[in-house]
């Protein structure tokens, strides 16, 4: 389902592209990225396009959002590589890329009025990067008001900004389906990240040990929340080069764990120069 897809940068080009989409009664199925697109974006493309008909259109967004970068993060090193990121939407079916310009976004500068996350916005990752969920929200509301999307698809990779989305989608009422789709991984499970290309041989063999853990407490949840953990910290201990920030185990809204049912186990930790995030679904006291 290989396509050209049309390249916009402003608001006055995004609305022209959807223009017949819109007048025809047609949806709108929405990918916000930040580019540097590999298979696990690809999927979130494949999501959209498997959702709505060839008369509908898949977006995708590539955007560098600076506000969701604190102090010392790497945004003025993220990687950016828009002509490898417009094949990849072109030959996973989307019809429209918007690639807009900071100002075009944040038009004069930082907004004044921004979506503030809540409670969950101060935890885990919240905890860690002041600010951080604030700026995700906030551009993922915009981009909304922009491409107005009947559904918009976002990886369980980042599992508290889906959450946070779904619970902002809730309480503002915005008219948007929002979809999580599953984490893709590379052969020795390591989850796909753009900021994966910073990782050298030797990293890349130690952030394993991310995945390997959070499979541990799938393996042993059976036995309850404490053993999970427990299986999962046994394997992060042998792991030579992994900095933990965290690791949590939650009810699938990131409240406090049940003693039995559908939980969430979720890690943070750095590689070498590199911090990486990885989450699996488990279920909590019986096979």
């Amino acid at each position: 389902m290989s396509r050209v897809p049309r390249v916009t940068a402003t608001r006055e080009e995004l609305a022209e592209a959807l223009k017949g989409v819109r007048a025809s009664g047609g949806r709108v199925a929405f990918v916000p990225t930040m580019g540097a697109l590999h298979e696990g974006h690809a999927s979130l493309v494949d999501e959209a396009r498997h959702r709505v008909t060839d008369a509908d259109a898949v977006v995708v967004s590539i955007f560098v959002n600076p506000m969701q970068f604190g102090p010392g993060e790497d945004l003025d090193r993220y990687p950016r590589t828009f002509d490898a990121d417009l094949e990849l939407c072109g030959a996973h079916g989307a019809d429209v890329v918007f690639a807009p310009a900071v100002d075009d976004v944040y038009p004069g500068g930082e907004p004044q009025v921004t979506v503030e996350p809540g409670p969950l916005g101060e935890v885990l990752e919240g905890a860690i990067r002041p600010g951080h969920f604030r700026g995700v929200l906030t551009v993922v509301a915009k981009l909304f008001g922009l491409v107005q999307p009947d559904l918009a698809v976002f990886g369980q990779k980042d599992y508290q900004q889906l959450v946070l989305i779904r619970r902002m989608v809730a309480d503002l009422c915005l008219p948007v389906d929002v979809v999580g789709a599953p984490t893709v991984r590379e052969d020795g499970g390591l989850a796909l990240s753009s900021r994966n290309k910073y990782l050298g041989e030797a990293d890349r063999r130690a952030a394993a040990a991310l995945s390997l853990a959070l499979r541990a407490a799938v393996d042993h949840a059976h036995e309850g929340g404490e053993h999970a953990l427990a299986s999962a910290r046994a394997v992060l201990r042998d792991a030579r080069g992994v900095d933990l920030d965290y690791l949590e185990l939650t009810d699938p809204d990131l409240g406090p764990a049940p003693v039995s049912g559908e939980a969430r186990v979720l890690i943070a930790a750095r590689v070498g120069t590199t911090r990486l995030i990885d989450n699996m679904p488990l279920h909590l006291g019986g096979r």
